[in-house]
């Protein structure tokens, strides 16, 4: 076994060296990584909020580099953001876990992110909806995230405050929701969006008690 820890700047730097010293045919052990402000590897992970950082070769696929996954912990990602999440909470009433995990199931905290559809950065907000709660630059964190909660505020009050409702909407738009019964439609990305954010929200709440 074992255990390091450092911060996510030294992280970053360590990920940047595994293609050099990982040989992806000899790994042998899974490698995890924790959420936290200082993060923590090991290969024997004790507890919750560890995330898969190197996975050891699966027989079955072969030993090759697709084996082989790097993933940074995304509620690390949150860290600078925080403020604005904590500010949208308090001014629209959202659970700020709620608005942490719709963000991090949306772009993983990216801000320069955008979607096929058009949708942009932390909150990916489309065009119109970033219109109708006045974000000028869906681009600059702290409009998307407010512009985003309160979107998500005004779902959460028409759909009675049943928050995977609300979530279908977000993702799908109101009136695909109320068109098939105020129900989650039966879309493919809307049935595997809703759970996700919902199980997320679920973790982030049980940390929080």
């Amino acid at each position: 076994m074992f255990a390091t820890s450092l911060d996510l700047g030294g992280l970053l730097a360590a990920l940047s060296l595994l293609p050099v010293f990982v040989q992806p045919a000899r790994a042998t052990e899974d490698i995890f990584v924790q959420d936290a402000e200082v993060v923590s590897l090991t290969n024997q992970p004790d507890g919750d909020g560890f995330h898969i950082l190197l996975a050891r070769p699966d027989d079955s696929v072969g030993n090759d580099r697709q084996s082989v996954t790097v993933r940074v912990p995304v509620m690390a990602r949150a860290e600078p953001y925080r403020q604005w999440l904590d500010e949208a909470a308090a001014v629209t009433g959202v659970d700020v876990r709620l608005l942490e995990a719709v963000a991090a199931i949306e772009s993983g905290f990216n801000p320069l992110a955008r979607s096929s559809k058009g949708a942009v950065g932390i909150m990916q907000l489309i065009p119109a909806t970033a219109r109708r709660y006045g974000v000028a630059d869906a681009r600059e964190p702290r409009q998307n995230i407010i512009g985003g909660a309160r979107y998500l505020a005004d779902l959460l009050h028409m759909f009675d405050n049943d928050a995977a409702i609300a979530l279908a909407a977000y993702n799908a738009g109101e009136q695909a929701v109320i068109r098939y019964g105020r129900k989650i439609p039966p879309y493919r990305e809307t049935l595997g969006y809703v759970p996700r954010v919902m199980q997320l929200y679920s973790v982030l709440s049980s940390r929080s008690m």
